[in-house]
């Protein structure tokens, strides 16, 4: 009797043994799944990450190319628009030659002999200048700067001597050297203050001072130009570009 009973205790414990180790089991396994489940919505979250930001990369780089595209376009109208402006200039400068007058400055008096030298050639004057608005022209602007500033120094008297000074300015400038190009149209605002080149060079001084990082002074210069000249096409533009600034 006392055998049966034990034999009973031991059968009813290995029982219990054997459900808590199937309990065991489907903790073990629901766990399991759980972590399964867990692991693949965080790898959903990284992988969706992911994508967003491989999306936002791409919209970014595709903006960027819109931008610079349009930067190039900007760029290729304001050269376009530069280069109207010169060709304008030029076909101005022929056309208001035709009426200006073909002698040249003031004799100059030799002191040795008392007298007055020889009057400069009109015709020479006028082929030099050609030559170096020619040079301009073809884009040739270093020749056209040694050309223009070779001129104003064989004919400072000229009637053609402020339109080749700012052109010397304008050469200086399609050669993107600011400094130059200031100091060469600075001498058309002082020197030639009352020539109609005056107006135009107050509008090439700003826009150097401006290109050297220098807007104050730029500014000054557009304000100049409408004072001194407040009738003058420069001085519409120089008071549109006050608008802007």
């Amino acid at each position: 009797m006392q055998l049966a009973r034990i034999a009973l205790l031991i059968a009813a414990l290995g029982a219990s043994h054997v459900q808590a180790g199937m309990f065991d089991d489907e903790e073990a396994r629901r766990q399991i799944k759980d972590l399964t489940i867990k692991s693949d919505a965080r790898f959903d979250q990284q992988g969706q990450a992911q994508l967003d930001l491989a999306n936002q990369l791409q919209r970014q780089s595709e903006e960027i190319a819109r931008l610079r595209g349009q930067v190039e376009t900007l760029s290729h109208e304001l050269e376009t628009a530069k280069k109207r402006q010169q060709d304008f200039y030029l076909d101005l400068d022929t056309r208001l030659r035709k009426f200006e007058p073909t002698a040249g400055g003031s004799a100059a008096v030799d002191p040795a002999s008392g007298g007055n030298s020889p009057a400069a050639d009109p015709a020479r004057e006028s082929k030099d200048y050609e030559a170096a608005l020619n040079q301009f022209k073809a884009a040739k602007y270093k020749e056209a700067a040694w050309a223009f500033s070779a001129f104003v120094k064989k004919y400072p008297d000229s009637s053609l001597a402020p339109n080749a000074q700012f052109w010397l300015g304008n050469a200086w400038v399609a050669q993107r050297n600011c400094a130059k190009a200031v100091e060469a149209h600075s001498v058309v605002t002082t020197r030639w203050a009352d020539s109609p080149k005056a107006p135009d060079s107050w509008l090439a001084m700003a826009s150097c001072q401006q290109e050297m990082g220098n807007p104050a002074v730029a500014r000054r210069s557009l304000e100049t130009a409408i004072a001194k000249y407040p009738n003058s096409p420069a001085a519409d533009t120089a008071r549109q570009r006050l608008k802007t600034k």
